[in-house]
This record gives structure tokens, sequence and C-alpha cells, in this order.
């Protein structure tokens, strides 16, 4: 089943751009350093890879070199979205997803659809997809909140839908999910600092930006968690609140991208509208890295 390969640390994987086209060797080294670091999958294609501004053969590309660098040492989920619920529906039907074992799809943005929208949208787009379905729910991006009730709704309506990724922020939110949803039907946090707590409640882990960094810390602590040692899972988490809430002093990816940079695996370039992080927080982020042994 689906669900066995995206419990524990997905990682919300980055895409290293150099003068503005992608950075295919640094995007190699970032596969590798993930996968080094203990991850249990890879999101290719979300929001934090800047996936807006990817051209649409970009995104094939992008999603083509995850497949063939990681060579099924790890599964991979790929980001397909949009607030188009038709287009997005045919697309489902074109692209190439052979190497990939669900997709992530966020709320439709902008458009600030009802619940009986949010629900009609993926319900279409279950039906399109050739693979699973995790819905994604970042109110603080799209403009508008999957309830819990909605969310419900489409777990007990179709199999297809196999997970949530919530990043409401609510631990309430989250809990009501836990609480009345199906059996195999998975409670994914998308929020990092998050994550030990919803796992002591019942969820089964994180689709995670941190892990682009600081990925052998994070998916230690994460694990030990899955594991029931909750009690150092929270002194780890701790330990990583600073270096995580750095990450989005000044938006995501720009952090990650900063970080990653200072460690050496990339360039510090994002594209426009967002742009590179500012002298002060490079300076913030060589410090944490130094001073919380992040390697």
């Amino acid at each position: 089943m689906v669900q066995s390969k995206i419990k524990g640390v997905g990682v919300a994987l980055i895409t290293p751009f150099d003068n503005y086209k992608v950075d295919y060797d640094a995007l190699a080294r970032m596969v590798e350093h993930v996968i080094n670091g203990g991850v249990d999958y890879i999101v290719a294609l979300g929001s934090t890879a800047e996936t807006a501004t990817l051209s649409l053969e970009e995104r094939h590309k992008v999603l083509r070199f995850i497949v063939e660098r990681t060579a099924g040492r790890v599964p991979i989920v790929a980001g397909m979205g949009s607030n188009d619920t038709h287009a997005l529906v045919e697309q489902l039907r074109t692209f190439d997803l052979s190497g990939t074992v669900a997709i992530l799809s966020v709320v439709p943005y902008y458009n600030k659809p009802s619940q009986e929208g949010i629900y009609r949208h993926f319900m279409a787009v279950a039906e399109a997809s050739p693979v699973p379905v995790i819905i994604y729910n970042v109110p603080g991006r799209t403009g508008v909140n999957m309830t819990a009730e909605t969310t419900l709704r489409l777990a007990h309506a179709t199999k297809r839908i196999v997970a949530v990724k919530e990043a409401s922020g609510s631990i309430e939110q989250m809990q009501r999910i836990i609480d009345a949803r199906p059996d195999e039907f998975l409670v994914l946090s998308g929020d990092d600092g998050l994550t030990v707590e919803l796992i002591k409640r019942g969820g089964e882990g994180v689709i995670s930006v941190a892990a682009n960094a600081f990925a052998k810390d994070f998916c230690n602590c994460i694990h030990r968690a899955m594991n029931g040692d909750i009690e150092t899972a929270e002194r780890e988490m701790e330990r990583l609140t600073a270096p995580i809430n750095l990450l989005f002093k000044e938006g995501n990816p720009t952090g990650a991208k900063a970080m990653c940079a200072a460690m050496g695996i990339t360039r510090d370039e994002v594209r426009q509208p967002l742009v590179e992080a500012t002298a002060e927080l490079m300076a913030e982020i060589k410090s944490d890295i130094a001073t919380y042994d992040l390697k």
C-alpha cells in the first residue's frame, strides 16, 4: 500500500538555480544529501520547489531527473496542483508520473473556493490521477482553510485520497481529522515544528522544509518520535526550534536555500518575485549551523 511509503519524513525538495536556469548538478547533490540524511521519501515540484516559476517543460525535466537520480532508493511524490480544476485534470492525463507513488495536490489558491468547491475539485483530481493523492491544506498560501469536515468527507468518499498534508497550524483541526478518519488514511504535518506533537497525537509524519538543510538531525528527531521515543524527540525538537524558525524568517524557500548555500550544497538563488536572503539572515544562519552543529 502507498501509505507505507509516505510515513515518516518526506522532504519538499528545493529546486537549485544557477543564473536563472535549473542547476542539475546541484539538484543531484541535493538528492544525495537528503537521502544520506535519512529521508523516507522525496516530494518534487512542491511549493518549496518554486514550481510556480517553473515552465511545464522544466517541471517535466526536474521530475524525470529526480526519478532517475533517486534510482528507486526512496519513493517519490510529485506536486500537481492548480486553481483551475479542468486544466489540472487534463494535465494529470498527460503528465509523465512514472516512477512516482503519489501526487501532492494543494487546495486551489487565489480563487478562495467554498468547502463544496474544494470537495468537488479534489474528487475530480482523485478520479483523473493515475496515482494516489495526498491533499494539501495550507491556508497561509491559498487564502482558504480546508476544514476538518471537508478533509474527512474526502477521506471517506474515495480510497484514491490516501493522506492529508496539514499546514493549517491548528493542532485541534489535525486532531479532529485523526479522531474520525477512515482506516489507513494518514495525517502528515505541513509544519516542521508541530511534527512531534502531531505524531504524539496519532499522526504519521511530515512533509518537511527543514530536511532540505539539516536532514540528519531532523530525520533522527522525527524517527525517534515515530518509534515511540517521544521524550527524546521532544528534546531534540526543542534544540531544532531556533534553526527551523530561521528557515522561515524571510519566507520559504529563501531560508532553506540560504542554509543549503551556507553548507556548500547549492547556490543561494531564487526566482522572482522571491529574493535571496539578506546579509543579516545569512549571518544568523551561519551562526546557527555552528551553534547547533548542523552539517
